[in-house]
């Protein structure tokens, strides 16, 4: 009698389970619907169209790998991809530099720090948006409030936004000025490393100098690496600030002309949208090349708390 109590016990919990697996699916069906229809369908559809010409307007033609071996005798290209590494390769390390110096003086105790927190986080809200890119080029334009500041100390400025060796630098002052959300994230590290780990090393005589190498910097490497992988996949994806300052023709001698604005001019310029679907999957393997790059290196100079 026991076991048919326990037999009909198991077949009940399994019915259950059942119900509970379909219940669960149920619910991932718009999860399964956004993944295949919005990210791996157009994925696949794009990496297809990278090996066609297409135009937008006649059906794509098969073409082989002319696409990608366009690439290697495209100057513009090529020209997109130095403007693009100088950008990503000085603007992230100033970024992450300046959030962390922000973090650790917020995390002394400063009088109202929740409203600087949100002052200083705003930026990364709304630095990607028009109308910021739109005021930027107000603020170093010829006749900008950066040129009307030189003027009362006595120098003549320029525009900054119109000569190929300035254009770039203010983009980057633009992503540097974004710090608020690397630096949130900062401040929350920092406030998970035990107050006891200072208290003795300020015992054994460390000074504050000491003790930020040999406790701080080493206990917030996973915060440091998580921000630079994020903000590296970020800054290569890079597009509305050059688009709005450069007017979308890339600046002055294309000192501006980012990658990300190449592809879009390609695809919807000159709808040359196979060409466009190879250069979104180059850009797709640089990003995943510097991540994996940055994945190897971490073991050497990133700790855990094991």
């Amino acid at each position: 009698m026991s076991s048919i109590n326990e037999l009909r016990r198991l077949r009940g919990s399994k019915r259950g389970t059942r119900q509970q697996n379909k219940a669960a699916l149920f619910f991932l069906l718009p999860w399964f619907a956004g993944l295949f229809g919005v990210t791996l369908g157009p994925m696949l559809a794009s990496l297809w169209l990278s090996f066609t010409k297409y135009n937008l307007l006649q059906p794509p033609k098969f073409n082989g790998t002319a696409n990608w071996t366009r690439m290697l005798h495209d100057e513009r290209l090529h020209t997109s991809l130095a403007v693009t590494f100088r950008y990503v390769l000085v603007s992230v390390p100033l970024q992450l530099a300046l959030a962390l110096a922000l973090a650790l003086l917020l995390d002394k105790g400063v009088r109202g720090l929740l409203f600087y927190r949100s002052v200083f986080y705003m930026p990364s809200l709304i630095g990607g948006s028009v109308a910021i890119a739109v005021l930027w080029r107000t603020v170093f334009g010829t006749g900008g409030l950066v040129n009307k500041a030189l003027g009362l100390v006595g120098i003549q400025g320029q525009g900054w936004i119109s000569e190929p060796g300035t254009a770039l630098s203010t983009l980057i002052v633009l992503n540097v000025w974004t710090f608020g959300a690397p630096m949130v994230i900062f401040l929350a590290g920092l406030r998970q490393i035990p107050v006891s780990f200072y208290e003795a090393a300020a015992v054994d005589g460390a000074g504050r100098r000491r003790q930020f190498r040999s406790i701080t910097l080493p206990l917030l490497t996973p915060i440091i690496f998580f921000n630079l992988v994020l903000q590296i996949i970020h800054a290569f994806q890079a597009f509305t600030q050059a688009f709005v300052v450069s007017g979308g023709t890339g600046g002055p001698a294309d000192s501006t002309l980012f990658y990300s604005l190449y592809l879009y001019q390609r695809g919807f310029g000159h709808f040359d949208m196979g060409y466009a679907s190879a250069l979104a999957w180059l850009l797709l393997l640089i990003v995943a090349l510097f991540t994996a790059v940055n994945f190897w290196a971490s073991k050497f100079w990133v700790f855990y708390d094991d």
